[in-house]
């Protein structure tokens, strides 16, 4: 097949929707499907089958700033890589963002699968948006949602179902990646790890600062390795009578992000929202780490409700540090979870996710050849009808 992907947030920024759009690309071009991706960026980035729709503007949103690209010129970038590219199936993700996969879903001429990221209680992005997306929204042959919590926020602002396909990961990549010696746990020594924007309230760094004296004052010996792009200063100055335990280690290449997985006790994940799936708990969960996350409903559902990771309420470093005390002081029942999780990863696998995407791919397609002959039907018997009107009776 030749599929189009695109992605409107800016390519070349570390961010969920990207890894993902990057991975399934990947895997899919490994099968052998020819694929363009097309998205803006911020740098002058390039990658075989890519294609740059231009500079991004930063726009808050969800807790966060997105980088999203719109104005003449990337519309007319967009429109003449739609109409030109001859795609089978074109992949569309987050068409409700106004950025480029709104402006290629308008110009269409093919089956479009949509996939839905976001979880979000209230937007005024998206309400503002809705009558624009709802316009073309009848464009969207399908539609995929990463978590019952996706497909929530797409019931509530544009209507409509989806079928739930989560994100993906390479587990292999994971499993088989080398723990780092400065960065192991050792039986007297636990580590945790946290990993994400350290300015970004939303990851709930703060929460895990208010944790860390707690377990200290009860067990001197556990390490926190905190990583991530972003100056957190604060966090800094509160920690500092701890330095001998808490290392930050700035932000981590791909690679180094497998070993800190591979080498910790557990990854934390305190996170207080806006958050639809948790690829950062099943990539913990693949390299073999225990996940101690908060009970967002996004990270209860991929933990089972605790039966794979432990959970603590959420923004309670309480009930966090409770959680992580327990750790310290039952390793085997936590190497016992964690190998429940290792497992239970193994469903993430790109390899099994991009399964269920092909299946819709060609749900699509079949619809579209239906509908083809459908309407070549209906113009030929609207034809005869027309021509049998025009014919004179036999006098």
């Amino acid at each position: 097949m030749k599929i189009g992907i695109v992605c409107p947030y800016a390519y070349d920024v570390p961010g969920g929707v990207q890894f993902h759009v990057r991975d399934q690309a990947r895997e899919l071009r490994r099968r052998g499907h020819e694929v363009s991706v097309f998205a803006p960026v911020e740098t002058e980035y390039s990658e075989d089958g890519f294609v740059n729709a231009g500079k991004t503007f930063a726009i808050p949103y969800n807790g966060s700033v997105a980088r999203l690209a719109f104005g003449p010129r990337v519309a007319a970038r967009t429109r003449q890589w739609v109409t030109t590219s001859d795609f089978d199936i074109l992949h569309v993700h987050e068409p409700a963002t106004p950025s480029v996969s709104l402006i290629a879903l308008q110009h269409a001429r093919c089956p479009v699968v949509g996939t839905f990221h976001v979880a979000i209680e209230r937007s005024l992005l998206y309400t503002l948006g809705k009558p624009v997306v709802q316009s073309v929204k009848e464009k969207l042959s399908a539609q995929i949602a990463v978590s019952s919590e996706a497909r929530r926020t797409l019931f509530r602002y544009q209507g409509g179902d989806a079928v739930i396909i989560p994100n993906g990961v390479d587990f292999s990549a994971f499993a088989e990646a080398k723990p780092r010696s400065t960065w192991s746990d050792s039986e007297q020594s636990p580590v945790f790890c946290f990993l994400g924007r350290l300015d970004e309230p939303r990851k709930g760094l703060a929460v895990l600062v208010k944790a860390i004296p707690l377990v200290l004052a009860r067990f001197g010996q556990a390490r926190f390795l905190i990583a991530g792009p972003g100056s957190a200063s604060r966090a800094r100055a509160d920690l500092e009578p701890y330095r001998e335990n808490v290392q930050f280690l700035g932000p981590l290449s791909e690679q180094d992000k497998l070993s800190l997985f591979k080498s910790a006790t557990a990854y934390i994940a305190p996170q207080t929202g806006g958050e639809s799936f948790g690829i950062g708990l099943v990539g913990g969960m693949a390299g073999g780490c225990l996940v101690v996350a908060s009970s967002i409903p996004a990270f209860e559902t991929v933990l089972e409700q605790g039966s794979l990771g432990e959970i603590f309420i959420s923004e309670d470093e309480n009930s966090l540090a409770e959680k992580l005390l327990g750790v310290c002081e039952n390793r085997q029942q936590a190497a016992h979870l964690a190998r429940r999780g290792h497992e239970n990863a193994k469903r993430y696998d790109w390899s099994a996710v991009t399964d269920q995407v092909l299946e819709v791919y060609r749900h699509c397609l079949s619809g579209s050849k239906q509908n083809r002959r459908a309407k070549a039907y209906f113009h030929l018997a609207a034809g005869y009808k027309k021509m049998s009107n025009s014919v004179l009776p036999l006098n």
